[in-house]
């Protein structure tokens, strides 16, 4: 079982001294290429005159987008220290076993993918920026991670659209996938989401007895702690859809 998560909007900005990021000891370092490319076009957008616009940012931001231009030399820590935010606070990643920690994975804007021990700055970057010189991110980065990203057995994909969009699991990947959507007496919710999201990833990754390896044996799992049903898919080469009642 693999869990795919969105990055956090909010980062801890990382330790004062240490070493920066080392691109080559990354998950999937065949992404060590469009990660350095991603780096060039974000650092020369963080230090345009209109960066707050082109990346989406407030003014009260100003010193992250500004920290952007300075990401190689900044230190690094684990990813499960920098991400922060709602779904990460009910998952609490700094307190997964190693095992369960190895069934987790970050579609990040910036990094492609990343696992929890991995270490990099804080940065700002969302998947749904225009970033200049590339363009979209969701689409710029799709064909790369459709190369660097083929997981093997049952994936909960627990990304929100925007990331969900920069990686689509082929046919037979997307069998063995499984979407979690989150509702509120029978409705789509984005409020609790997040946090209803974190708590089932946590509850799937630390539960007792052997992992779920089919859609079914997940709603089960699931289903040992929330509301939850199972969607067959919606057409052909289409993932299975897990509803869970928001908590």
């Amino acid at each position: 079982m693999l869990v795919l998560l969105p990055p956090s909007e909010s980062k801890w900005a990382g330790p004062r001294r240490g070493s920066p990021v080392r691109l080559d000891t990354l998950t999937s370092p065949a992404l060590t290429a469009a990660r350095e490319q991603v780096l060039d076009a974000l650092a020369a957008a963080s230090a345009r005159a209109d960066a707050l616009e082109l990346l989406g940012a407030g003014a009260s931001l100003a010193d992250v987008v500004a920290a952007n231009t300075t990401l190689r030399e900044r230190p690094a820590a684990r990813a499960a220290q920098v991400y922060t935010g709602v779904l990460f606070d009910a998952l609490d990643l700094p307190s997964l076993p190693a095992a369960a920690a190895r069934r987790v994975l970050v579609v990040s804007a910036l990094w492609g993918v990343l696992s929890p021990r991995d270490r990099v700055p804080g940065y700002r970057l969302s998947m749904g920026t225009d970033l200049p010189g590339l363009g979209p991110l969701a689409a710029w980065w799709r064909p790369r991670l459709a190369e660097a990203l083929r997981p093997q057995g049952l994936v909960v994909d627990c990304r929100s659209a925007a990331y969900a969009a920069a990686w689509v699991p082929d046919a037979d990947t997307a069998a063995r996938t499984v979407a979690v959507r989150v509702l509120a007496g029978g409705r789509v919710v984005s409020h609790a989401a997040k946090h209803t999201r974190g708590l089932l990833a946590r509850h799937l990754l630390t539960r007792t007895g052997r992992p779920p390896r089919t859609p079914a044996a997940l709603a089960d799992a699931a289903a040992e702690a929330f509301q939850a049903r199972l969607r067959e898919p919606a057409g052909r080469a289409k993932p299975w859809t897990l509803d869970v009642e928001a908590r």
